[in-house]
């Protein structure tokens, strides 16, 4: 197996560098109506993000142990040549998609991806604001393992994935040529990922390329300015409560549930999911009329 490396690590001085670009062109040519830049919330974006590095290195225990051993199971074999890698990306967007789309539709999946969205800002310092809990991602991606991609590939191309995604963290950038638009993630279709009103939420789930999102029915184009947040906003630069917030949430409805199958829905729904009212006796349920 060649020695990969990780992409992440390796743009860390890109990631920089283009933060204080970004930083200073919004300083000197600033943009009434966009987000732009708090101090506050760059610095917890950039303290979630170096907490990802060492949670994510703690998981990756777990998970490469689960990872060999479906790789060791399975008698296909990927090599990995020159040709070969830019499918295996292609295999890991594909999953990424998919996972990217579970983490918003699945509230227990939801409380660990909640912490990127949780910026009520968009900038390059956003694409940094990493949660501390992604042992929930692992799941997606044992189909490539199982038809053959080593581990060590699949985290490679993982790393380029995220890599790709920064630069779409900006409101300096307007839109891309129209071919480009139509294959790719780019800024404008990431705005609407990160927006928070209603013909906004949960839309252009891709990390590199937009087709998924066109083929399964989950595109939306940028058509009005973006609201960047959540639709409850938490109100908090801790990184620990940015961290740990939904969990709390899940705590506190699963105490006050009343049934085993709320208790479900509260964990398994969508996040917005509310259990639907008992009508109290004699009162007609919605729909229904009242005996004569």
């Amino acid at each position: 197996m060649p020695n990969l490396p990780d992409a992440v690590l390796w743009s860390i001085p890109a990631f920089v560098l283009l933060t204080v670009i970004e930083m200073i062109s919004v300083r000197v040519h600033p943009d009434e109506d966009a987000a732009g830049y708090e101090a506050k919330d760059a610095a917890t974006s950039v303290g979630m993000g170096l907490g990802s590095l060492v949670f994510d290195f703690l998981w990756k225990i777990p998970i490469v142990a689960i990872y060999t051993a479906i790789y060791e199971l399975t008698p296909l074999r990927v090599p990995v040549l020159w040709w070969t890698i830019p499918l295996m990306l292609l295999g890991q967007d594909f999953f990424y998609y998919w996972s990217h789309r579970g983490h918003h539709v699945i509230r227990i999946l939801w409380a660990c991806h909640v912490v990127h969205h949780s910026s009520r800002r968009f900038n390059l310092t956003t694409a940094l604001r990493q949660p501390w809990t992604t042992l929930t991602v692992w799941p997606f991606y044992v189909p490539l393992v199982a038809l053959g991609v080593h581990p060590a590939a699949l985290a490679f191309c993982s790393s380029v994935n995220l890599v790709y995604q920064f630069w779409i963290h900006t409101e300096r950038i307007d839109r891309m040529p129209r071919w480009f638009e139509f294959v790719f993630n780019t800024p404008s279709h990431h705005r609407v990922h990160h927006a928070s009103q209603g013909g906004y939420l949960d839309r252009n789930f891709g990390g590199i390329l937009i087709v998924w999102d066109r083929l399964f029915g989950s595109f939306v184009p940028e058509v009005e300015r973006p609201v960047y947040g959540l639709t409850k906003n938490i109100n908090t630069f801790n990184p620990i409560k940015v961290a740990t917030h939904e969990y709390v949430a899940i705590a506190k409805d699963l105490k006050t549930a009343t049934s085993w199958r709320e208790r479900a829905g509260r964990v398994f729904r969508g996040p917005g999911w509310q259990p639907v009212p008992v009508p109290e006796q004699g009162v007609p349920v919605a729909g229904e009329t009242a005996a004569a």
